[in-house]
């Protein structure tokens, strides 16, 4: 069998920011209209250095999709990434391997695409002040998508390390660094967890009327999303299996009344609402769905047929 395999660098090249929002949107449709087929993921844990979790999924016209990937937080200090994936497809009709590539950059970007369409659709209109808590791998990638939503005037990141939050500010002349949390997000319109916090890293005190918050962090069984802000706003999942125990779900929401969250397919689709008035609060919990690397990688793949781009390996 021959491969096609792509690397980060083609991955990073091949895949459209704008063409992902819509993509993404396309596929929470599908998954609130049961169009996709997607197991929960599951996991498997060393213990103390990580685990591994691999999320399979399938819709009728696209390539079956797989992806693996690693979460060791200790990393860090050994120069490696925490978080390292690789997605295979394989053909629908012979189950035949067709394509392997790099799912790191695709996992960064579709979880922060999934959070600028969130506020695409439920952030205010005359959102200025962006907030960005943690400054890794994805507060880097809500930085460069969440502008494409709304028109900022002042971004503001935090992070535990100061100079993280300075180094990423740098990339935007409307960022900059700042001390504390509560510094970011105080007044902000829109808010963006972007942790790999264990606890709650705001209070809902902070929150000014009207916010939009998005929270993508993973760290079961607690995690970055304190339970007053759940409760205070509206709130809103890529589907109710968030609700589930990690890890298929997140662990702030586990044990909550599933129906206490709308999908976002349900808001895409009209069949439930989003925000309500100027000055409802609305939250975004993410727990990472595998119909989202499905779109972003059928998009890198085939463009990469289209343009000729990677490199054919026979198996």
């Amino acid at each position: 069998m021959e491969v096609l395999m792509l690397s980060a660098g083609e991955v990073e090249q091949l895949l459209d920011p704008d063409a992902l929002l819509d993509a993404l949107s396309d596929e929470f449709r599908a998954l609130s209209e049961d169009k996709i087929i997607a197991p929960g993921r599951s996991e498997v844990s060393t213990g103390e250095p990580g685990f591994l979790l691999t999320m399979p999924v399938y819709r009728p016209g696209r390539e079956i999709t797989v992806k693996l990937v690693s979460v060791f937080h200790g990393n860090d200090a050994l120069g490696v990434p925490s978080h390292q994936a690789l997605i295979c497809l394989f053909d629908a009709a012979t189950g035949t391997p067709v394509c392997i590539m790099d799912g790191a950059y695709i996992t960064a970007m579709r979880t922060a695409g999934a959070s600028a369409l969130s506020t695409r659709e439920l952030a205010r209109d005359d959102a200025r002040t962006l907030a960005i808590v943690g400054a890794g791998v994805q507060g880097a990638a809500h930085l460069k998508l969440m502008p494409r939503v709304r028109d900022f005037g002042e971004i503001r990141i935090a992070s535990r390390t100061f100079a993280h939050a300075q180094h990423l500010a740098e990339r935007d002349e409307r960022a900059r660094a700042v001390a504390t949390a509560e510094e970011a997000v105080r007044d902000a319109d829109v808010v963006c967890l972007c942790t790999n916090a264990p606890d709650a890293v705001l209070r809902g005190e902070w929150l000014a009327p009207g916010a939009h918050v998005t929270s993508v962090g993973y760290r079961p069984p607690g995690g970055e999303l304190g339970g007053d802000v759940i409760e205070r706003g509206a709130l809103f999942v890529e589907t109710r299996r968030a609700f589930e125990a990690p890890p298929v779900g997140c662990g702030e929401l586990m044990g909550r009344d599933p129906m206490s969250g709308t999908e976002m397919g349900e808001l895409l689709l009209g069949s439930r609402p989003g925000r309500k008035s100027h000055d409802a609060l609305t939250v975004y919990k993410a727990m990472g769905h595998a119909c989202e690397d499905m779109a972003a990688a059928s998009l890198v793949y085939q463009r990469a047929r289209r343009e000729g781009i990677g490199v054919t390996v026979s198996l």
